[in-house]
């Protein structure tokens, strides 16, 4: 009998990531991510799974970013009671990230009562603190290179994927078979992160594709960021960057804090970390050294490298202060959480400046941004945008397309089929073609609720 999957997210899109495995009765859900961006989209997370919850015996986590663990509260509230198999980095970032989103979720669900701009009455959040609390207890760390069952008779070893702490490709070997997720790739020259390791031997592999249709520019994120806060600094400017409180945000104030050291900005320049989520994340680096490239030094040094904001009393008080400065703000793309108040404050001063890090995905405010239009939408009215955007190209933390093919090549010998998943439909179906043409590989682009066999 087959090993088949079931396409429930990250097919087509950049977010979601859900793949449902089945064999001989049992189910494996690896990956269980919220979907952003759109609305269309962002629908599908009201929208029950083909399986009930309770139906499935395991979860396999690649690493925390919503986008492949957010969903889990949701999941364990509908009545889902195994475990979820991660790597310590992984566990210990979703009891930072599952939390701050319900909590996050509760107060726009809120701030949309009190202003009467959500269509429902009331506007309720998909989950809550509590119900992302409560579900933490499912997490279970395994370590990397160790082989363990989640179910019996199904093999998982994790590797490293870079890309953030914690991130891991996941092997699994059911049935005779071997499927490889790629999980999220980092790059081979990430300014924190440790590169990915080589890929296994497997029969059928999923890779992602959030950059399969481009190469990263040859100039690192210093020589992109340093001459933008240098401009910001002479002319008094606020600089709001929305940042992924996880990975981004901590790249960033290293960066800063060499440009800083390098005397390329003025060391005096004012640098706020407003994010509690970003806050803990940071300090948890000190506590995985070896995970990444940051020496003991260089992690005490990133704790003190801003002025880290915790409490909403805290945030509202940056309102008073005047620029130069720097605010770096959860969410990444800005759907969402505090950095939609400092650009809703800040937008319109064309002293001002919007820094965006990274991957923008269609139908976020970050996207919007991005293009270069005149105004956003947020908390139900229209912002006028004047701040000069400025989009780092050189500061993403995924592997690009020569990056993710490279991986392929590390395969000790080519797998019966590649699905190409979690990228936007151009960006994946351009790997596809590459993988094809430069590999001479079997590989396709899975739709959305789509199964094939391993």
């Amino acid at each position: 009998m087959s090993v088949n999957i079931t396409f429930l997210g990250g097919a087509g899109t950049v977010t979601g990531s859900k793949y449902l495995l089945r064999h001989e009765g049992k189910c494996l859900l690896l990956d269980c991510g919220l979907f952003q961006g759109y609305k269309l989209l962002r629908l599908r997370n009201w929208t029950p799974l083909p399986i009930a919850p309770d139906q499935i015996d395991a979860v396999l986590l690649t690493h925390a970013h919503l986008d492949h663990s957010g969903y889990l509260p949701v999941l364990a509230k509908e009545g889902f009671k195994g475990h979820v198999y991660a790597s310590a980095g992984t566990r210990d970032l979703c009891r930072i990230l599952l939390p701050d989103s319900g909590h996050i979720q509760e107060e726009d669900a809120a701030f949309a009562n009190r202003h009467g701009f959500s269509k429902h009455a009331p506007a309720l959040p998909l989950y809550t603190r509590q119900d992302a609390l409560d579900c933490l207890h499912l997490l279970k760390a395994v370590d990397e290179g160790v082989t363990f069952q989640p179910i019996p008779g199904w093999r998982v070893t994790f590797s490293t994927a870079g890309h953030i702490l914690g991130a891991s490709s996941v092997l699994l070997e059911v049935a005779g078979r071997r499927i490889l997720f790629s999980g999220d790739l980092g790059r081979t020259d990430d300014l924190i992160m440790n590169p990915p390791a080589k890929a296994p031997l497997a029969d059928t592999v999923l890779i992602e594709s959030t950059y399969g249709d481009r190469e990263h520019p040859k100039e690192d994120v210093l020589a992109e960021l340093g001459p933008a806060l240098k401009k910001l600094a002479k002319r008094g400017g606020v600089a709001v960057v929305p940042v992924f409180a996880v990975g981004r945000a901590q790249a960033l104030l290293h960066a800063i804090h060499l440009l800083k050291l390098r005397g390329d900005i003025p060391h005096s320049l004012p640098v706020f970390l407003d994010s509690p989520m970003a806050v803990h994340t940071t300090h948890l680096f000190e506590h995985h050294l070896g995970e990444h490239r940051l020496s003991s030094p260089q992690t005490r040094a990133l704790t003190h490298s801003a002025t880290m904001i915790n409490s909403t009393d805290e945030s509202r008080a940056l309102a008073s202060r005047h620029g130069p400065m720097v605010i770096l703000s959860a969410s990444g793309m800005a759907t969402g959480g505090r950095v939609l108040h400092h650009l809703a404050l800040y937008a319109g001063d064309h002293r001002n400046m919007i820094i965006l890090t990274g991957f923008q995905a269609p139908g976020t405010r970050g996207a919007t941004l991005a293009s270069g239009a005149k105004s956003v939408r947020i908390h139900g009215r229209d912002v006028e945008l004047n701040a000069e955007v400025v989009q780092l190209q050189s500061a993403s933390a995924h592997a690009d397309a020569p990056q993710l093919l490279a991986w392929l090549r590390s395969m000790p010998q080519a797998p019966n089929q590649v699905y190409v998943v979690h990228g936007e439909l151009n960006a994946a179906d351009e790997l596809r073609k590459r993988i094809k043409h430069q590999l001479g590989w079997r590989a396709m682009v899975p739709e959305h609720g789509s199964t094939w066999p391993t």
